[in-house]
């Protein structure tokens, strides 16, 4: 995979900024910590299931398309680290041998 999938954060991102919502604002409104919502937005942090029920009784927003594109990015994430691909192999070629 050449590219990681779009981070839900990018997505609330723009739509905060395409409504007029500050992020601080919108902390506010949904009683998170700004520097939380912050990282979700910058992707520094994923979104957990209770953080896009949030998201989706303040904008309307599907919380399981937004879920989903958090596993697709985790999933990525995993896929390129070198340490998990090498453990792969090896489950591989264990498994292989054996079942």
């Amino acid at each position: 995979m050449k590219h990681l999938p779009t981070h839900p954060g990018e997505v609330l991102k723009e739509e905060l900024e395409s409504r007029g919502i500050s992020q601080k604002r919108f902390s506010e409104l949904i009683g998170v910590p700004y520097t939380m919502l912050n990282e979700i937005l910058n992707a520094k942090r994923g979104m957990s299931t209770d953080f896009v029920l949030l998201v989706e009784a303040a904008l309307g927003i599907n919380p399981q398309m937004l879920i989903n594109m958090q596993n697709r990015y985790n999933l990525a994430v995993a896929m390129r680290k070198t340490s998990m691909l090498s453990r792969l192999e090896k489950i591989r070629q264990v498994c292989a041998a054996v079942l």
